[in-house]
């Protein structure tokens, strides 16, 4: 199981939901090219150089196949992922995809963040500033142009793999969960859709327990509960399951 992380961000804060996992799967969080404690390509990446990165990773470790758990600029990673290696990836969980239409223009992307950032816990700073500074303003633009140009939602829907996408009622940068659902049911797929009241875009660092329950009832088809070990910190269930998703084990 593969972590992948978001907009200017490194994997630290993939880190609270991964440890969570990582007795029940071999687990991943590296930092893409250019991001993180990774050095910088001689060239800006795309949402492709990203995905082809993320497969070249899994090479050196002689990993065939993986589940990718993605959040934000991850999800379209892992779609991208999925078009050019479907044979290598076995289920896909995408927490909070972003780079869609709702995230354009640059300046309402901005504010978007703007306004996620007091939804997220204050110690979400200590991890995002520095990650954010050392990513910089050029390499932001250049970025945010290449996710413009990506065909998430196209992506998504073909994908022929069981896929999770996760989201938070409080997320400013996604659509309300009706116009999800609408999207989601529009054609027949393998995607579940979950909603998480109370949480915001970086889920896999403010609720941990929570999506971490929910990435193991995915894994194991079982029916979507709310976590009982994080009681009144959120509240997860299914909104969509596409008709050609597995069903719930009994």
């Amino acid at each position: 199981m593969m972590h992948l992380h978001g907009f200017g961000l490194s994997g630290r804060y993939l880190l609270p939901t991964a440890e969570l996992l990582r007795d029940e799967f071999h687990t991943f969080v590296p930092d893409l090219p250019g991001f993180g404690r990774s050095g910088k390509p001689p060239k800006p990446l795309d949402v492709p150089d990203l995905a082809h990165a993320a497969a070249r990773f899994l090479d050196d470790r002689q990993i065939e196949k993986v589940t990718l758990v993605g959040n934000s600029m991850g999800c379209p990673v892992i779609c991208e992922f999925a078009y050019h290696y479907p044979e290598r990836l076995e289920r896909a969980v995408l927490v909070s995809p972003a780079g869609g239409v709702h995230n354009q223009p640059l300046r309402r992307a901005i504010r978007q963040l703007a306004r996620d950032g007091a939804r997220e816990p204050t110690r979400m700073v200590r991890v995002a500033g520095p990650d954010y500074l050392r990513f910089g303003v050029p390499s932001t633009v250049r970025m945010f142009k290449a996710l413009t140009r990506y065909p998430s939602l196209e992506r998504l829907l073909a994908l022929q793999i069981p896929t999770m996408v996760v989201i938070g009622d409080r997320d400013p940068l996604m659509p309300d969960a009706a116009r999800i659902q609408e999207i989601a049911s529009g054609t027949d797929n393998h995607v579940l859709v979950v909603l998480m009241e109370g949480a915001a875009h970086a889920i896999n660092f403010s609720n941990p327990g929570e999506l971490a329950n929910l990435i193991r009832l995915f894994m194991a088809d079982q029916p979507i509960v709310d976590d009982p070990d994080s009681p009144g910190h959120s509240r997860a269930f299914e909104i969509h399951r596409g008709s050609l998703h597995p069903p719930t084990k009994p």
